[in-house]
Protein backbone atom coordinates (compact mmCIF):
# COMPACT_ATOMS: atom_id res chain seq x y z
CA UNK A 1 0.00 0.00 0.00
CA UNK A 2 1.65 3.41 -0.93
CA UNK A 3 1.46 6.08 1.40
CA UNK A 4 -0.44 9.55 0.73
CA UNK A 5 1.94 12.52 -0.27
CA UNK A 6 0.34 15.17 2.23
CA UNK A 7 0.96 18.90 2.03
CA UNK A 8 0.70 21.00 5.65
CA UNK A 9 0.78 25.06 5.32
CA UNK A 10 0.94 27.13 8.38
CA UNK A 11 -0.22 30.52 6.57
CA UNK A 12 0.88 33.71 8.25
CA UNK A 13 0.85 37.14 7.42
CA UNK A 14 4.47 37.58 6.01
CA UNK A 15 5.40 33.87 5.18
CA UNK A 16 3.98 30.53 4.82
CA UNK A 17 5.63 27.37 6.21
CA UNK A 18 4.90 24.19 4.41
CA UNK A 19 5.75 20.36 5.62
CA UNK A 20 5.60 17.37 3.07
CA UNK A 21 5.43 14.09 3.85
CA UNK A 22 6.37 11.32 4.25
CA UNK A 23 9.61 12.91 2.58
CA UNK A 24 10.33 15.38 5.56
CA UNK A 25 10.59 18.24 2.94
CA UNK A 26 10.19 21.61 4.62
CA UNK A 27 10.52 25.37 3.29
CA UNK A 28 8.98 28.57 3.74
CA UNK A 29 8.20 30.94 0.86
CA UNK A 30 6.83 35.04 1.22
CA UNK A 31 3.19 35.24 1.69
CA UNK A 32 2.72 37.21 -1.54
CA UNK A 33 2.10 36.73 -5.17
CA UNK A 34 5.36 35.89 -6.22
CA UNK A 35 6.13 33.52 -3.29
CA UNK A 36 2.32 31.83 -3.71
CA UNK A 37 3.37 31.35 -7.47
CA UNK A 38 6.28 29.68 -6.23
CA UNK A 39 5.10 27.62 -4.09
CA UNK A 40 2.44 26.22 -6.61
CA UNK A 41 5.30 24.90 -9.12
CA UNK A 42 7.03 23.05 -6.10
CA UNK A 43 3.72 21.41 -4.78
CA UNK A 44 2.87 20.32 -8.06
CA UNK A 45 6.44 18.40 -8.70
CA UNK A 46 5.60 16.70 -5.17
CA UNK A 47 2.10 15.69 -6.84
CA UNK A 48 0.36 15.93 -3.28
CA UNK A 49 -2.55 13.74 -2.56
CA UNK A 50 -3.88 16.25 -0.30
CA UNK A 51 -2.87 19.54 1.07
CA UNK A 52 -4.33 20.90 4.16
CA UNK A 53 -4.56 24.47 6.15
CA UNK A 54 -6.43 25.84 8.99
CA UNK A 55 -9.35 28.46 8.60
CA UNK A 56 -8.34 31.27 9.39
CA UNK A 57 -10.52 34.15 7.28
CA UNK A 58 -10.12 36.05 4.31
CA UNK A 59 -6.13 34.96 3.61
CA UNK A 60 -6.90 31.04 4.27
CA UNK A 61 -9.56 31.40 1.80
CA UNK A 62 -7.55 33.27 -1.08
CA UNK A 63 -5.20 30.74 -0.36
CA UNK A 64 -7.11 27.74 -0.88
CA UNK A 65 -9.02 29.32 -4.05
CA UNK A 66 -5.50 29.62 -5.74
CA UNK A 67 -4.48 26.16 -4.56
CA UNK A 68 -7.60 24.60 -5.84
CA UNK A 69 -7.78 26.83 -9.00
CA UNK A 70 -4.34 24.65 -10.26
CA UNK A 71 -6.11 21.74 -9.84
CA UNK A 72 -4.24 20.76 -6.32
CA UNK A 73 -6.91 18.62 -3.24
CA UNK A 74 -7.06 21.47 -0.64
CA UNK A 75 -8.81 21.03 2.52
CA UNK A 76 -9.25 23.41 4.91
CA UNK A 77 -9.90 22.62 8.13
CA UNK A 78 -10.96 23.82 12.08
CA UNK A 79 -7.84 25.05 13.86
CA UNK A 80 -9.46 23.84 17.28
CA UNK A 81 -9.49 20.43 15.98
CA UNK A 82 -5.70 20.38 15.04
CA UNK A 83 -4.65 21.90 18.00
CA UNK A 84 -6.84 19.32 20.07
CA UNK A 85 -4.98 17.08 18.60
CA UNK A 86 -1.89 18.17 18.84
CA UNK A 87 -2.26 18.26 22.64
CA UNK A 88 -3.29 14.66 22.49
CA UNK A 89 0.09 13.23 20.58
CA UNK A 90 1.96 15.39 22.98
CA UNK A 91 2.98 17.75 20.47
CA UNK A 92 3.27 20.74 22.89
CA UNK A 93 5.95 22.39 21.25
CA UNK A 94 4.76 25.81 19.08
CA UNK A 95 6.48 27.17 16.26
CA UNK A 96 5.40 27.77 12.55
CA UNK A 97 7.35 24.73 11.08
CA UNK A 98 6.20 22.88 13.90
CA UNK A 99 2.52 23.48 13.36
CA UNK A 100 2.90 22.68 9.40
CA UNK A 101 4.06 19.29 10.46
CA UNK A 102 0.93 18.44 12.76
CA UNK A 103 -1.19 19.72 9.85
CA UNK A 104 -0.12 16.90 7.94
CA UNK A 105 0.31 14.40 10.97
CA UNK A 106 -3.97 15.11 11.41
CA UNK A 107 -4.44 14.61 8.17
CA UNK A 108 -2.90 11.10 7.80
CA UNK A 109 -4.72 9.90 11.10
CA UNK A 110 -8.39 12.42 10.73
CA UNK A 111 -8.53 11.93 6.70
CA UNK A 112 -10.78 15.11 6.78
CA UNK A 113 -12.92 15.16 3.88
CA UNK A 114 -12.88 17.51 1.57
CA UNK A 115 -15.79 20.15 0.70
CA UNK A 116 -16.31 22.49 -2.41
CA UNK A 117 -14.63 25.64 -1.60
CA UNK A 118 -15.88 28.70 -2.52
CA UNK A 119 -15.41 30.59 -6.32
CA UNK A 120 -13.76 33.81 -6.08
CA UNK A 121 -17.24 35.83 -6.71
CA UNK A 122 -18.42 34.10 -3.39
CA UNK A 123 -15.56 34.97 -1.54
CA UNK A 124 -16.40 39.01 -2.75
CA UNK A 125 -19.69 38.31 -1.57
CA UNK A 126 -18.79 36.83 1.45
CA UNK A 127 -15.81 39.62 2.42
CA UNK A 128 -18.72 42.57 1.89
CA UNK A 129 -21.05 40.58 4.44
CA UNK A 130 -18.42 40.87 6.83
CA UNK A 131 -17.45 44.05 6.50
CA UNK A 132 -21.14 45.29 6.29
CA UNK A 133 -21.34 43.30 9.66
CA UNK A 134 -18.16 45.43 10.69
CA UNK A 135 -19.68 48.33 10.11
CA UNK A 136 -22.75 47.88 12.07
CA UNK A 137 -20.88 46.84 14.77
CA UNK A 138 -18.69 50.49 14.41
CA UNK A 139 -21.99 51.95 14.12
CA UNK A 140 -23.65 50.69 17.19
CA UNK A 141 -20.32 51.51 19.17
CA UNK A 142 -20.14 55.20 17.96
CA UNK A 143 -23.54 55.67 18.60
CA UNK A 144 -23.29 54.63 21.97
CA UNK A 145 -20.36 57.00 22.70
CA UNK A 146 -22.39 59.88 21.57
CA UNK A 147 -24.84 59.42 24.58
CA UNK A 148 -22.70 59.27 26.97
CA UNK A 149 -20.63 61.96 25.52
CA UNK A 150 -19.91 65.57 26.36
CA UNK A 151 -20.97 68.77 24.02
CA UNK A 152 -17.83 70.03 22.56
CA UNK A 153 -14.86 68.71 19.78
CA UNK A 154 -15.92 65.00 21.16
CA UNK A 155 -19.66 64.91 19.96
CA UNK A 156 -19.50 66.42 16.99
CA UNK A 157 -16.20 64.15 16.04
CA UNK A 158 -18.78 61.69 17.23
CA UNK A 159 -21.43 62.60 15.06
CA UNK A 160 -19.34 63.29 11.81
CA UNK A 161 -18.12 59.89 12.28
CA UNK A 162 -21.70 58.14 12.72
CA UNK A 163 -22.63 59.91 9.11
CA UNK A 164 -19.67 58.68 7.83
CA UNK A 165 -20.61 55.21 9.03
CA UNK A 166 -23.77 55.55 7.71
CA UNK A 167 -22.53 56.37 4.28
CA UNK A 168 -20.21 53.78 4.26
CA UNK A 169 -23.43 50.77 5.55
CA UNK A 170 -25.63 52.58 2.31
CA UNK A 171 -22.75 51.70 -0.27
CA UNK A 172 -22.21 48.37 0.91
CA UNK A 173 -25.74 47.52 1.04
CA UNK A 174 -25.76 48.71 -2.47
CA UNK A 175 -22.98 46.53 -3.57
CA UNK A 176 -24.82 43.67 -1.91
CA UNK A 177 -27.54 44.14 -3.87
CA UNK A 178 -25.47 44.72 -6.94
CA UNK A 179 -23.57 41.32 -6.72
CA UNK A 180 -26.76 39.75 -5.89
CA UNK A 181 -28.50 41.22 -9.23
CA UNK A 182 -25.70 40.24 -11.10
CA UNK A 183 -26.34 36.53 -10.38
CA UNK A 184 -29.42 35.01 -11.67
CA UNK A 185 -28.99 31.92 -9.40
CA UNK A 186 -28.20 33.90 -6.57
CA UNK A 187 -31.23 36.46 -7.45
CA UNK A 188 -33.03 33.36 -7.54
CA UNK A 189 -32.13 32.17 -4.08
CA UNK A 190 -32.59 35.33 -2.48
CA UNK A 191 -35.84 35.56 -3.46
CA UNK A 192 -36.39 32.06 -2.54
CA UNK A 193 -35.05 32.54 1.21
CA UNK A 194 -36.30 35.71 1.71
CA UNK A 195 -40.25 34.15 1.01
CA UNK A 196 -40.18 32.69 4.73
CA UNK A 197 -41.78 34.70 7.07
CA UNK A 198 -38.95 36.27 9.52
CA UNK A 199 -35.78 35.94 6.85
CA UNK A 200 -35.02 39.41 5.63
CA UNK A 201 -32.60 40.20 2.71
CA UNK A 202 -30.16 40.71 4.54
CA UNK A 203 -29.80 37.47 6.33
CA UNK A 204 -30.71 35.72 2.92
CA UNK A 205 -27.61 37.27 1.70
CA UNK A 206 -25.46 36.10 4.52
CA UNK A 207 -26.74 32.55 3.91
CA UNK A 208 -25.86 32.50 0.40
CA UNK A 209 -22.51 34.00 1.40
CA UNK A 210 -21.68 32.51 4.20
CA UNK A 211 -23.07 29.11 3.70
CA UNK A 212 -23.04 28.03 0.04
CA UNK A 213 -23.89 24.41 1.31
CA UNK A 214 -26.98 24.96 1.89
CA UNK A 215 -29.60 22.58 0.16
CA UNK A 216 -26.25 19.99 -0.52
CA UNK A 217 -26.64 18.31 2.39
CA UNK A 218 -28.96 16.44 4.78
CA UNK A 219 -30.11 17.91 7.72
CA UNK A 220 -27.64 16.56 10.24
CA UNK A 221 -24.59 17.79 8.46
CA UNK A 222 -25.88 21.89 7.78
CA UNK A 223 -26.91 21.81 11.20
CA UNK A 224 -23.31 20.79 12.26
CA UNK A 225 -21.78 22.83 9.67
CA UNK A 226 -23.74 25.99 11.21
CA UNK A 227 -23.26 24.90 15.04
CA UNK A 228 -27.02 24.42 15.55
CA UNK A 229 -26.31 20.49 16.07
CA UNK A 230 -26.43 19.10 19.71
CA UNK A 231 -23.70 17.33 21.21
CA UNK A 232 -23.90 14.18 23.58
CA UNK A 233 -22.40 14.88 26.96
CA UNK A 234 -23.36 12.05 28.87
CA UNK A 235 -20.29 9.32 30.91
CA UNK A 236 -21.61 6.29 32.67
CA UNK A 237 -25.13 6.59 34.29
CA UNK A 238 -25.13 9.95 33.56
CA UNK A 239 -26.92 12.09 31.21
CA UNK A 240 -25.55 15.43 31.03
CA UNK A 241 -27.03 18.30 28.80
CA UNK A 242 -26.87 18.37 25.21
CA UNK A 243 -25.11 21.10 23.81
CA UNK A 244 -24.37 22.92 20.86
CA UNK A 245 -20.35 23.45 19.77
CA UNK A 246 -18.18 25.00 16.91
CA UNK A 247 -19.69 25.53 13.20
CA UNK A 248 -20.47 29.12 11.81
CA UNK A 249 -20.90 31.46 14.01
CA UNK A 250 -21.87 34.44 11.01
CA UNK A 251 -24.67 32.09 10.11
CA UNK A 252 -25.77 31.56 13.52
CA UNK A 253 -26.12 35.17 14.50
CA UNK A 254 -28.07 35.74 11.43
CA UNK A 255 -30.00 32.99 11.72
CA UNK A 256 -30.78 34.01 15.64
CA UNK A 257 -31.96 37.44 14.43
CA UNK A 258 -33.73 35.96 11.71
CA UNK A 259 -35.40 32.98 14.53
CA UNK A 260 -36.39 36.02 17.24
CA UNK A 261 -38.42 37.36 14.22
CA UNK A 262 -40.27 34.03 13.09
CA UNK A 263 -41.22 33.27 16.00
CA UNK A 264 -43.28 36.32 16.37
CA UNK A 265 -44.60 36.10 12.67
CA UNK A 266 -43.79 32.26 11.28
CA UNK A 267 -46.59 29.95 12.65
CA UNK A 268 -44.84 26.74 12.18
CA UNK A 269 -41.81 28.28 14.26
CA UNK A 270 -44.17 29.95 16.74
CA UNK A 271 -46.30 26.97 16.99
CA UNK A 272 -42.95 24.76 17.67
CA UNK A 273 -41.22 27.39 20.00
CA UNK A 274 -44.48 27.65 21.88
CA UNK A 275 -44.42 23.29 22.58
CA UNK A 276 -41.12 23.84 23.66
CA UNK A 277 -41.70 26.49 26.16
CA UNK A 278 -44.61 24.82 27.44
CA UNK A 279 -42.81 21.15 28.10
CA UNK A 280 -40.20 23.31 30.47
CA UNK A 281 -37.50 24.36 27.78
CA UNK A 282 -35.89 27.87 28.84
CA UNK A 283 -35.86 30.13 26.38
CA UNK A 284 -32.77 30.20 24.98
CA UNK A 285 -32.69 26.28 24.47
CA UNK A 286 -36.25 26.68 22.70
CA UNK A 287 -34.69 29.98 20.72
CA UNK A 288 -31.52 27.50 19.61
CA UNK A 289 -33.79 24.30 18.42
CA UNK A 290 -36.06 26.56 16.44
CA UNK A 291 -32.83 28.03 14.89
CA UNK A 292 -32.14 24.62 13.60
CA UNK A 293 -36.10 23.63 12.52
CA UNK A 294 -35.49 26.70 10.64
CA UNK A 295 -32.28 26.26 8.84
CA UNK A 296 -33.56 22.51 8.20
CA UNK A 297 -36.71 23.96 6.65
CA UNK A 298 -34.84 26.41 4.29
CA UNK A 299 -32.21 23.51 3.18
CA UNK A 300 -34.91 21.54 2.30
CA UNK A 301 -36.08 24.88 -0.04
CA UNK A 302 -32.95 25.44 -1.35
CA UNK A 303 -32.24 21.65 -2.40
CA UNK A 304 -36.01 20.93 -3.78
CA UNK A 305 -36.23 24.66 -5.16
CA UNK A 306 -39.69 24.82 -3.09
CA UNK A 307 -41.43 28.28 -2.80
CA UNK A 308 -42.52 28.53 0.62
CA UNK A 309 -45.38 26.92 1.72
CA UNK A 310 -46.58 28.08 4.80
CA UNK A 311 -47.93 25.50 7.93
CA UNK A 312 -47.14 22.93 5.56
CA UNK A 313 -43.52 23.50 5.68
CA UNK A 314 -43.32 22.59 9.54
Amino acid sequence: MTMQTIVGIDLGKHHLDVAIEPTHDAFRVPHDEAGISALITRLKTHVPDQIILEAGGPLAAQLAGQLAAEGLAVVVVNPRQVRDFARATGQLAKTDLLDARVLCAFAAAVRPPSRPLKDETTQALSALIARRRQLLQMLVAEKNRLGTAAPGPVKRNLTAHIRWLQRCLEDTDRELRGQIQDSPVWQARENLLAGVPGIGRITAQALIGDLPELGQLNDKQIAALAGLAPFNRDSGTLRGRRHIWGGRWQVRTALYMATLAAIRCNPPIKAFYARLRLAGKPPKVAITACMRKLLVILNAMVRDNAPWQGPTMA
